[in-house]
Formats: C-alpha cells, sequence, structure tokens
C-alpha cells in the first residue's frame, strides 16, 4: 500500500461520538424478490409475506408486507460500512426492538445511527462496548423500525515506537 491508499474502515471505540446521528446513505429500495427470498431463506411461511391474495384479505393492510426481520437487517447493513466494518469484534446484542409501520415493495428504506453511549470493556483489554440506536425511515419519513443493538469494538491500534 501507498501513503495515498485510504482503505474504507469503520470506527475506531475512541472514535465513537455520543449522540452523534450517522445518516446511512443510499437508501434501499425493498423489492417483491427481496421479500419472496429472504422470508423462504429463513423459513418463514407466513402467508402475509408470500401470498399476495390472502394479505389482500386480510385488514388492516390489505397487501403483503415486507418481511421486519428483512427490514431489520437491511437496516443493520446499511450501518456497516460507516460505523463496524473492520473495527467490530462481535455483536453482543439487540433490544428495544419496534416495528411501529409496516413497509412495503417499492419503498425505500432509509436508516440513521445514533450512538447511544460506549464504556471500554472491563474483561476485553484494547476493547470497548458501543450501544447503537438505528431508525430506519421510509422515503415519506415514516418510521417503519427501530431497535438498539450493542457492539464490542476495537480501541485504535497502538502506536509501534520505530
Amino acid at each position: 500500500m501507498s501513503a495515498h491508499d485510504i482503505v474504507q474502515r469503520g470506527l475506531y471505540f475512541e472514535e465513537f461520538i455520543p449522540d452523534a446521528r450517522y445518516l446511512h446513505r443510499p437508501g434501499r429500495t425493498a423489492t417483491e424478490a427481496d421479500n419472496v427470498l429472504f422470508t423462504t431463506l429463513t423459513m418463514n411461511t407466513q402467508a402475509l409475506h408470500l401470498d399476495a391474495a390472502f394479505a389482500e384479505a386480510q385488514a388492516p393492510f390489505h397487501r403483503r408486507l415486507i418481511n421486519s426481520m428483512w427490514t431489520l437487517s437491511t437496516m443493520v447493513g446499511a450501518s456497516v460500512a460507516q460505523l463496524t466494518q473492520g473495527t467490530l469484534v462481535a455483536q453482543l446484542g439487540f433490544g428495544d426492538i419496534t416495528f411501529p409501520h409496516p413497509l412495503y415493495a417499492g419503498d425505500t428504506l432509509y436508516t440513521e445511527s445514533v450512538i447511544v453511549e460506549k464504556r471500554l470493556s472491563s474483561s476485553r483489554p484494547g476493547q470497548g462496548i458501543v450501544t447503537i440506536a438505528h431508525t430506519g425511515r421510509t422515503q415519506d419519513d415514516v418510521i417503519v423500525a427501530t431497535a438498539t443493538r450493542s457492539v464490542l469494538v476495537h480501541c485504535l491500534p497502538k502506536e509501534s515506537g520505530a
């Protein structure tokens, strides 16, 4: 690598700023193919995702819904390049997951992440725990999903003396 090479990466523990909000772009437009593939790959037989005739007869939505786990996965995935690419040690867990409004094929999912808190790990030197609140919105600014995620990330590498 030369001195002018720039490698895209996530943030090290010290670079996370509490209350900072990251707007992850581009958004991702959900398609029927995404929904059917994800739903069948995960062995989810819910007719609201797979059977248009069934879904149309069901109140209150009267149409197929994008699988909420696709929405959650895509929301988290949208954050990786800016936040955790190459700096993540482990995903520790999720909490406070909500789906206040459905996502439909043709909607575009836009994700933002807010850094809720961070602390150095007490058991893993050189690593820290960061809590991130993710929010997914449609192109019309309707919130379709929220989730809090805890991750273990590396601290900045120590400079080696020459």
